[in-house]
């Protein structure tokens, strides 16, 4: 075997704050019918890596359901595999101190090379070109960089390079960025290399790949980037998850219709989508299983869903089961699976946008978010930033209608 994979999958998370009460970030849906860890799943089994690790730990047991023993991704062969790996003692405390207790795991499998990847980020990519320049650099250690607008670099670790792409500083965020190479949190070691760093912090409970072995490999180490010039999103706000979701109703840079690089996924075995006499779609991403008798546009709707006659759904994602009722209107909101929206609901509507009163860091921009296996009153009518959590008891909303930047829990 020459390269093992893990992937850091234990986020939480904190901005999804109602997507992830109930699951980590990798396990978020996605695009109708994937899961955000599928694309870096995919990515390896595309990039013909198929022993993968998976670092869980936050809410593990929907991220475990879904990859099982990994078949939809052809994890279950012989010379495959992927194994879940969770906590023993204690909780991770920073990205390299996950992989320092599992540090056993990696030298189990005596690979020459370690990959290792965020679960919740969505993009393509062939890994096997950034490990094939790693081979050909003679690195210890390769980073992934992408390549965004200066202006947006101090958002990132930024990578200073040479023309060689042999990395010389590496600064987190900095105010000023004097280089466009934003660091993607994708690395391929040299297995020894990745042992010897890890193994000569032993006193930092909170080892980090950022804050600590990057700077000090740079320093001792042949340490280079990789360019990447491609789609690559962090969809860790609403903002960006509902516009990342959207934008797959349109041409777009990541395109899931590409034969040669498929997304795999656990797929249920649902019928065909329905579409009633009086329904309308437009610009959308409808998945199997769906039954629509009202009318859809520019949205995104997971697997089971139902929309009554004469409702409407418009720039919101719609996930699995979720049932509206009938003469609904639906507007730039996120609902979560199983929940029921009773008849003549109106969900997102008014000039009123008051960013959320508990918390406006995370909803600001007019986006409503229902939480899971809800049962909401017929008639509700929701403004704007509205935070519905799954825990509300739907027998203390009291009130038909709720205005906008309130939170119900």
């Amino acid at each position: 075997m020459e390269t093992l994979a893990l992937i850091l999958a234990g986020g939480r998370g904190s901005r999804l704050d109602i997507l992830s009460e109930k699951r980590s970030k990798p396990a978020v849906p996605f695009a109708g019918k994937f899961r955000i860890i599928d694309f870096a799943l995919s990515n390896c089994c595309n990039s013909g890596i198929f022993q993968i690790g998976i670092l869980t730990q936050y809410l593990p047991l929907s991220l475990n359901e879904h990859i099982g023993v990994g078949k939809p991704w052809d994890l279950d062969r012989r010379d495959s595999f992927v194994t879940l790996l969770q906590p023993n003692n204690s909780w991770y405390e920073g990205t390299a101190d996950a992989i320092r207790k599992n540090l056993e795991f990696v030298k189990r499998y005596a690979s020459k090379y370690v990959l290792i990847l965020s679960g919740d980020h969505i993009y393509k990519m062939d890994y096997s070109k950034m490990i094939e320049q790693h081979k050909q650099t003679g690195a210890d250690l390769t980073i992934a960089a992408k390549i965004v607008p200066i202006e947006e670099a101090s958002r990132f670790g930024v990578l200073e390079t040479d023309s060689n792409l042999k990395i010389n500083r590496f600064v987190e965020k900095p105010k000023e960025p004097k280089s466009n190479k934003a660091s993607m949190g994708i690395y391929v070691f040299s297995t020894q290399a990745l042992i010897d760093a890890i193994e000569s912090h032993p006193d930092i409970k909170d080892l980090d790949f950022g804050m600590h072995i990057i700077p000090d490999m740079i320093q001792t180490k042949n340490v280079y980037a990789y360019e990447f010039y491609d789609y690559w999103m962090d969809v860790g706000t609403y903002d960006s998850y509902l516009e990342t979701n959207l934008e797959l109703c349109h041409d777009t840079a990541l395109d899931l219709y590409d034969p040669s690089w498929k997304i795999y996924t656990k797929s249920e075995d649902l019928p065909p989508v329905k579409v009633g006499e009086q329904a309308t779609l437009r610009d959308s991403l409808i998945s199997n299983g769906c039954r629509i008798n009202g009318e859809v546009e520019h949205s995104v709707l997971s697997p089971g869903v139902i929309v009554g006659e004469g409702s409407v759904i418009k720039d919101s994602v719609i996930l699995n089961d979720v049932v509206i009722g009938k003469n609904c209107h639906i507007e730039k909101s996120i609902i979560d699976k199983n929940t029921i929206i009773g008849d003549n609901s109106i969900i997102g509507t008014g000039e009123d946008y008051t960013p959320n009163k508990d918390n406006p860091k995370v909803l600001s921009c007019g986006i409503n978010v229902i939480g899971k296996k809800l049962i909401l009153p017929e008639g509700l009518i929701l403004e704007r930033n509205v935070r519905i959590f799954s825990s509300t008891n739907p027998k203390t909303i009291t009130k038909k209608h709720i205005a906008s930047g309130e939170t119900l829990k």
